[in-house]
């Protein structure tokens, strides 16, 4: 019998359910919730993330929820290192975590460890690199990749913005190529916990209904308002991390470069929608590449997921 602690991992892509599923899980156990989302440790940023109200978080508190401003940067190094002492502390209190949601990236760093000595984020340099590809189109950017980092190059889509700027990022502050130093250096496991990994996989056209249904609920309470708060508040701008979370990217050029109109206001509600089922799309690649390297079992629907962790958990 291992003496390994045991940490439950719940992920998912967007709309899929999974909250809600933690959250019935955590009424019934002896349990505590950590978000795994990239978005919701921003203040102020709640109805485009889809954030748990007030209410909710009291009812099934979240850590890792708030925990900065818009105008602050968290990286999944630090996810990391405040994902493995919450565990700890959770383990001590006598109670299994939870760790719900759905940025693969954190959950991918929890399973496999991040190379020591990477460099931290640079956003004077990822502004420049976004400024290139803005002038010369992102194929040229990619050309560049494949002159200093082939192996990334070949890895990596043209599409694959986030990774190319990383990786040129990488390159520019150090000399070397990401691969060759990710290949070369330890990483940072813990071999403490033993995780319990599933995920909701909902069929894709029922996803896609979801998350319409979603954003027009985020419409209709408020979501635009929202925006034009954080924009006054934090002058939040496309520049800023927090600003390419998906919904608030393309609200903020509405707001910001439109003139507000009926039709504009509709082609941004269109752009918000494709932008979601990309991240979903994203995210399902994620999975299936965890799946590949992990084995965890998953659930095409929510029933079947709370029907297998009741007998599990429950």
């Amino acid at each position: 019998m291992s003496n390994q602690l045991p940490v439950i991992n719940l992920m998912g892509p967007t709309a899929s359910g999974k909250t809600a599923l933690a959250c019935e899980l955590y009424a019934r156990g002896n349990f505590e919730l950590i978000s795994v989302d990239s978005a919701l440790v921003y203040q102020d940023m709640d109805i485009g993330t889809a954030k748990p109200t007030k209410a909710e978080q009291a009812e099934y508190p979240h850590h890792l929820i708030d925990i900065i401003t818009p105008l602050q940067v968290y990286s999944a190094a630090e996810f990391v290192q405040d994902a493995y002492r919450l565990i700890d502390e959770i383990h001590q209190r006598g109670k299994v975590p939870i760790l719900v949601g759905g940025t693969m990236l954190y959950f991918k760093a929890l399973l496999e460890g991040l190379s020591d000595n990477l460099p931290s984020a640079n956003y004077v340099i990822r502004a420049e690199i976004e400024k290139q590809a803005q002038d010369y189109g992102w194929a040229q950017v990619h050309a560049e990749l494949q002159q200093v980092d082939p192996i990334a190059a070949e890895k990596f889509k043209v599409s694959d913005k986030q990774r190319i700027i990383r990786a040129l990022e990488v390159y520019r502050i150090t000399g070397e190529a990401i691969t060759k130093l990710q290949a070369s250096q330890p990483k940072n496991i813990n071999y403490r916990y033993t995780f319990h990994n599933y995920a909701l996989q909902p069929d894709r056209v029922q996803l896609h209904q979801r998350i319409e249904s979603r954003l027009k609920k985020m419409w209709e309470i408020g979501f635009l308002n929202e925006v034009e708060n954080l924009i006054e508040k934090y002058d939040l701008n496309e520049s800023l991390p927090a600003a390419r979370s998906v919904g608030y990217r393309q609200a903020i050029d509405f707001l910001v470069n439109s003139d507000r109109s009926h039709e504009n206001k509709c082609i941004m509600q269109d752009k918000s929608l494709f932008a979601t089922r990309q991240l979903a799309k994203r995210q399902y690649t994620w999975l299936r590449s965890l799946q590949e390297a992990h084995q965890f079992k998953t659930f095409s629907s929510i029933k079947q997921a709370q029907e297998d962790l009741r007998n599990s958990y429950g």
